[in-house]
């Protein structure tokens, strides 16, 4: 089963693809691993996406599908995949649609308030990058991560402004696609707006809305 994430920076997404893709024996593709992978072993099309961020640009929508169309011809992707940073804007999604057929499209359906309070609890390590919550998750010594004794930090795309922005371009770009595949009739909403939800639950409330999906496609 193809399936993809949709859902504001922090929603989780990222978290629940990578613990759904062992439970249907797919591959879990993040387009931001896709990138790092291409250019770290230097591939035509690595090495083309590489020109194009060290001019400070933008990497064209026609080399990133490049780049995907070659992930998903691999042997492991034969029953499916989990998309995940892709599609981020509507001439992504129809480039896709010419590309492969997606079977469900999972919504993290999150607010504003509930994402800023999340990713600026969130802090790192500086040295090993392990992810620390200063809710739920701290280190056990202040400000030094359990694992490296490295200090930790949190990053700068986690301040509350920089999140805002982020937002503001996920609901010009992003939010666009929840209709386009509610119209198609394969969206399915997770609400995930608890605060204190753990990613457990997240997991589990993705899992029960891919088997009700599944149980409604038997019909």
């Amino acid at each position: 089963m193809k399936k993809i994430f949709l859902g504001p920076p922090g929603s989780g997404k990222g978290t629940a693809a990578s613990r759904i893709a062992p439970k249907f024996n797919i591959p879990h593709i993040s387009t931001g691993d896709l990138f790092r992978e291409n250019i770290k072993n230097q591939t035509p099309i690595g090495i083309k996406a590489q020109q194009y961020m060290d001019e400070g640009k933008l990497v064209p929508d026609e080399v990133v599908i490049e780049m995907l169309k070659k992930r998903i011809s691999q042997n492991d992707c034969e029953n499916g995949f989990i998309l995940d940073g892709f599609p981020r804007t509507m001439p992504q999604a129809e480039m896709l649609e010419e590309l492969t057929d997606i079977d469900i499209a999972i919504n993290m359906d999150v607010t504003e308030e509930v994402v800023i309070t999340r990713n600026s609890a969130r802090i790192s390590c500086s040295g090993c990058g392990k992810i620390y919550n200063l809710r739920s998750t701290p280190p056990k010594e202040k400000g030094i991560c359990d694992e490296c004794k490295e200090k930790v930090v949190r990053r700068p795309d986690d301040e509350p402004e920089v999140i805002k922005k982020r937002l503001e371009i996920y609901k010009q770009q992003t939010s666009p696609l929840i209709n386009f595949y509610r119209n198609k009739g394969i969206l399915k909403d997770v609400f995930c707006d608890d605060i204190m939800q753990t990613p457990e639950e997240t997991f589990q409330a993705v899992m029960d809305a891919i088997e009700k999906f599944l149980e409604e496609m038997k019909k």
